[in-house]
């Protein structure tokens, strides 16, 4: 009797072991499962993303409004009959002279 209990121990362990560390196995299951969250994440990161751009593409092809903005603050441009003040710090000194 005790024969029969190891012999079906040994033939339960022999069909199990595919089962969890075969190549469909239970382990390459997660394994597989945490890569889908991870490509999923970056996804879901790239399509705000993209609908970020879109959003400013859609702005630039309509209006001349955010046209202006971009050159007003990339460029420096100002427009025509426009008055430009610059307000220039004084330079501090960093020392005191002996």
């Amino acid at each position: 009797m005790r024969t029969l209990a190891i012999a079906l121990v040994v033939l339960i362990a022999a069909v199990q072991t595919p089962l969890w560390f075969g190549k469909g196995g239970w382990l390459r299951v997660w394994e597989l499962r945490r890569d889908l969250e991870s490509a999923q994440a970056d996804n879901a990161r790239l399509r705000a993303r993209n609908a970020a751009l879109d959003a400013e593409v859609r702005d630039l092809k309509t209006g001349y409004e955010a046209v202006e903005e971009r050159a007003r603050s990339e460029l420096g441009m100002i427009k025509q009959d426009e008055v430009f003040f610059q307000v220039v710090e004084p330079a501090r000194q960093a020392a005191v002279s002996e």
